[in-house]
């Protein structure tokens, strides 16, 4: 009788120990705590999947340590995906590890690039990494991890502040980690950084009995989905070109977080900003998101490793619209069929991913354009030449100036390529990395969103630019001040504060105007002539001695950096030429200016104005 009491205690404390508001059944296994989970997928071949068979565990453990025992909370990071998604889609893992989304090249060359430790071509990854195919225009055959840094050694190429400012602060967006565990901003990494839905505040809405819904840095549901949201892709894409936040028409403001709740509270942050609202993407009006525009190998991949996201990018505005003297391909740049668009006669549809809406897509074609249209796509056919789409249909672009860096290597801090833990798969979790970076604080001179500036971008094409990674680096130690507010010099001589083109993702039908672009100096390059940068710094002395916003002066000389091979900002002739039509349109207006124009000069010109006073007398 002794034996069966003990027995039956021992039985009981099991129980409770495992779970203390649940019953352990034998026919249930996981799901005896995990009761209401979703079913992560009603794929074929995945619905029949076991918890173990992606958690790993022990499914018929009668205590939560022994069923938890090497676990993987996140089946699908990448570093232990050979042995789950992998085994079942190996060319989509393979090709997923030399995305850019997992290598982060071009944010890590385009950062080194300006902290001069290294010219414009992509040398280094998030982790070593080997391309599958070679060959491709903008692509290379290897990266390497970027070096660490080490502050009691000398800086150079291989120790730079850069590498540790992308450890500690920019790399957190990439598909070897999770987000940052802030409102707007959690994810988890690997294939479900975009194909397990996150909500803002990372809270758990799903009926698993065992998961605490107040808890942050959760999925939505346990489920697997192939339609992402526009607020899923934002979670990353809401710094450095900040295209997903922008394409909804947030733009960050400077931390007012007005207008009050109606309980007289701020407004509150998403990732880690305030945020005003602007006119949104016309395409994101229409109910588009990200996915029903990018492709597939744009996102995870083709083997490729791309150097930076212009070599990637397959979409362009001509595949879906066409110009007024040709039809839409209604392919990829690559020649792949889009297979959401479908062309009846002389319309064409798109149907939305998400939500199976159909949009009819406008063709420029067949499309009777309005006065200005026709000006600038017809009669000046030059623009649809030398122009990019973007350049006069982005209504605003995001323009952060003077990025403040501070360094404190008395106070080391998380590195988001060194993890630790006995669980492989949270690894890349915020709480879990390894503090071999140091601590870093940002903040910035001033953002503007209105009237962005022009120049050439890597095709050749007049294409909006913003401010790039305008970097005054602080560093102290403790108190002790080692460095302040220090700028580069680019290993190509120019300033390590850049400019870089961007497409803003802010189209809207109605274009910038002719006298914007073609009289404004800000739109030029050159700036607005406002901003005193020497009245900005507490001495009086900056370290560049040219406005934040001018990135050329009037002879075409360059005076800030870009990261991408072949952008650069106007040269002399091509600003003469703009501004000489920017007088022009004072007498003619938009209308009257050809593509050829009556006088290719001064002198010319001179002679015609003198002949039509002659005459009026």
């Amino acid at each position: 009788m002794k034996t069966f009491y003990f027995i039956a205690i021992f039985v009981l404390f099991s129980m409770l120990a495992f779970n203390a508001n649940a019953q352990w059944d034998d026919d249930t296994g996981c799901m005896s705590c995990h009761n209401g989970i979703e079913q992560f997928s009603q794929v074929d071949g995945m619905a029949d999947l076991t918890c173990v068979d992606c958690h790993n565990g022990d499914g018929i453990a009668t205590n939560m340590k022994t069923a938890h025992t090497d676990m993987w909370a996140n089946p699908t990071d990448l570093r232990v995906i050979n042995d789950t998604c992998g085994s079942c889609h190996p060319d989509e893992v393979d090709n997923a590890k030399t995305s850019l989304h997992a290598t982060m090249a071009g944010v890590i060359s385009g950062t080194r690039y300006n902290f001069a430790s290294q010219d414009r071509n992509a040398i280094h990854a998030t982790y070593d990494v080997k391309a599958l195919k070679t060959g491709r225009e903008g692509t290379v055959e290897s990266l390497t991890q970027i070096p660490s840094y080490d502050p009691t050694q000398p800086e150079s190429n291989t120790n730079s502040p850069g590498d540790d400012y992308l450890r500690n602060q920019c790399l957190r967006c990439h598909i070897w980690s999770d987000g940052h565990q802030r409102d707007g901003d959690y994810r988890a990494s690997g294939c479900a950084a975009c194909h397990v839905e996150y909500s803002n505040d990372g809270t758990y809405e799903g009926g698993d009995k065992a998961i605490d819904k107040t808890q942050k840095d959760r999925p939505r549901k346990h489920k697997m989905t192939k339609k992402m949201t526009v607020d899923q892709c934002q979670h990353c894409h809401n710094r450095g070109g900040r295209t997903g936040v922008s394409y909804k028409g947030m733009m960050e403001s400077d931390g007012y977080g007005t207008p009050y709740t109606e309980d007289g509270d701020k407004q509150g942050k998403l990732h880690g900003k305030h945020y005003n609202f602007l006119e949104a993407d016309l395409h994101y009006d229409a109910g588009m998101s990200c996915i029903d525009c990018h492709t597939k190998n744009e996102m995870h991949g083709d083997g490729y490793l791309y150097t930076k996201k212009e070599h990637a990018l397959e979409i362009r505005c001509v595949s879906c619209h066409g110009t007024p003297t040709t039809e839409a391909t209604l392919k990829t740049s690559r020649d792949m069929p889009l297979n959401n668009l479908k062309r009846e006669g002389k319309t064409v549809t798109l149907t939305t991913k998400n939500d199976g809406k159909k949009l009819d897509v406008p063709q420029l074609k067949d499309k009777e354009l309005s006065k200005e249209g026709y000006v600038a796509m017809v009669k000046i056919a030059s623009h649809m030449e030398k122009m990019e789409c973007s350049t006069c249909h982005a209504a605003w672009a995001p323009q952060c100036y003077g990025c403040h860096a501070k360094q404190d290597i008395s106070k080391p801090n998380g590195d988001w390529l060194n993890g630790t833990g006995d669980d492989p798969s949270k690894q890349g979790n915020k709480a879990n990395l390894a503090k071999n970076a140091f601590s870093w604080d940002e903040s910035r001179s001033y953002v503007r969103w209105e009237m962005p500036a022009l120049g050439i971008n890597h095709r050749g094409k007049v294409s909006t630019f913003v401010p790039g990674c305008q970097v005054f680096l602080t560093q102290v130690d403790g108190k002790k001040s080692i460095v302040s507010n220090k700028t580069y010099t680019t290993v190509d001589g120019t300033s390590g504060i850049s400019h870089n083109p961007i497409q803003p993702h802010t189209m809207s039908k109605k274009s910038r105007t002719c006298e914007e672009c073609h009289t404004n100096p800000k739109v030029l390059g050159l700036g607005s002539g406002v901003y005193d940068i020497n009245r900005n710094f507490p001495d009086g002395k900056a370290p560049i001695d040219f406005e934040l916003e001018r990135f050329v002066d009037e002879n075409g000389k360059q005076l800030q950096s870009t990261s991408h091979e072949g952008a650069r900002p106007f040269n002399k002739q091509e600003m003469d030429r703009i501004s000489r039509v920017g007088t022009c349109l004072a007498c003619h207006g938009s209308d009257e200016i050809n593509a050829t124009g009556k006088a290719p000069n001064d002198v010319t010109h001179n002679k015609v104005i003198r002949k039509m006073a002659e005459k009026a007398k």
